[in-house]
């Protein structure tokens, strides 16, 4: 007996898949899948999280609709991998989340921007917010420095421990056993590269059924775009408590270079993610998730468009509340990284490094 409906409609069609074969070539989960002759809740968790959605196998399927065995491997894996997020989510009380993704990530975000405008404001009058300040620190002008750095230190540790507990979770459940540097470094690679995002080499199906590679470049633009962000923040980090330099920096340097190049990426991959969402076969799309990834895609968008803006305004009067609503929006989503679209990264790497083990196992 499995847990869910979707689990065990998972069970059937990977039994189904393991007497056929025929798309052992396309990606990764049809070779783990033929490594079992049984599937536990745990295992098929981690087929749905090795899975990359890219449709190949539903199109070469010969079992797919309008066929009785109605196979659809896109769509069912999908199904089982949203809920998987909330089923190994932390603390446990708040899986419910994953339930009503998009309404949550807008309310606290909405609550998150709110709160640090009217903070803003309130510490420092409101003519402060519509002052012009230019030059190092004036950014904490209206807010000190030590005490966004505690405010948003915490919530990041926060967001960062329930990650863990999550992914540990995930491990745990899905029998990942003792992990090893070959393949950790195996599944960087090919979490990196996307290499399982291609169809097998034609690419990602739509509903016009060409298959293109753009949602691979869309995911590349938003991962790095990501990391960028992150660098920057780093980089300020050290700049600040290690050299005594106080932000904002000049245009050429580090920070403000990683941060713009980091933006762009952002903005340019999240509105090609839901571009290319929107044009995905309904047949394999599961509709249950698009708030929840379309909430997470406006959230990404929201901080790379608040900041970008703020880095071309910030010798204007603008500066205070272009800064209060970047806050905002970076502090509601580090809040909401646990429980959003976020984790399927994190899930997804675990699954390639569990897979490599696998490979490993199998080739000595």
């Amino acid at each position: 007996m499995h847990a869910t409906e979707n689990l065990a409609e998972a069970d059937r069609l990977m039994t189904i898949c393991n007497s056929c074969r025929y798309c052992e070539g396309l990606c990764a989960v049809f070779p783990a899948m033929e490594l079992r002759r049984s599937f536990s809740d745990g295992d098929l968790n981690y087929l749905a999280n090795l899975c990359h959605n890219c449709g190949a196998c539903y199109v070469d399927c010969q079992f797919s609709p309008p066929h009785e065995f109605e196979v659809n491997v896109p769509k069912t894996l999908s199904l089982v991998r949203a809920e998987s997020y909330q089923a190994y989510a932390w603390p446990v009380a708040a899986s419910v989340l994953f339930s009503r993704n998009a309404l949550a990530v807008a309310i606290i975000s909405a609550v998150s921007i709110t709160a640090f405008v009217g903070g803003f404001a309130a510490v420092n009058d409101k003519g402060a917010l519509f002052q012009a300040k230019s030059g190092p620190g004036s950014f904490y002008a209206l807010m000190p420095h030590d005490a966004m750095a505690l405010l948003f230190g915490a919530v990041f540790i926060c967001a960062a421990i329930a990650l863990a507990k999550g992914v540990s979770s995930f491990w745990r459940k899905t029998e990942g056993g003792e992990t090893n540097p070959k393949s950790i470094w195996a599944a960087m690679k090919n979490a990196a590269s996307l290499r399982y995002l291609d169809g097998g080499g034609a690419g990602c199906f739509n509903e016009d059924d060409r298959p293109t590679d753009r949602r691979k470049l869309y995911h590349h633009l938003t991962f790095y775009g990501f990391l960028l962000c992150f660098a920057s923040t780093s980089v300020a980090t050290l700049y600040h408590f290690l050299l005594g330099r106080e932000a904002p920096y000049p245009w050429w340097d580090l920070p403000v270079v990683l941060g713009t190049a980091g933006g762009f990426g952002l903005l340019a991959g999240a509105v090609g993610l839901f571009s290319a969402k929107l044009k995905r076969d309904k047949v394999m799309r599961d509709d249950s998730q698009f708030g929840m990834e379309t909430a997470f895609i406006a959230i990404l968008f929201l901080v790379a468009s608040s900041g970008l803006l703020l880095l071309f305004l910030r010798d204007t009067a603008a500066m205070g509340l272009l800064l209060a609503v970047h806050l905002g929006a970076v502090f509601g989503f580090f809040l909401t990284m646990p429980y959003s679209k976020f984790v399927h990264g994190l899930y997804r790497y675990a699954a390639l490094v569990r897979y490599a083990q696998e490979r490993e196992s199998v080739t000595k």
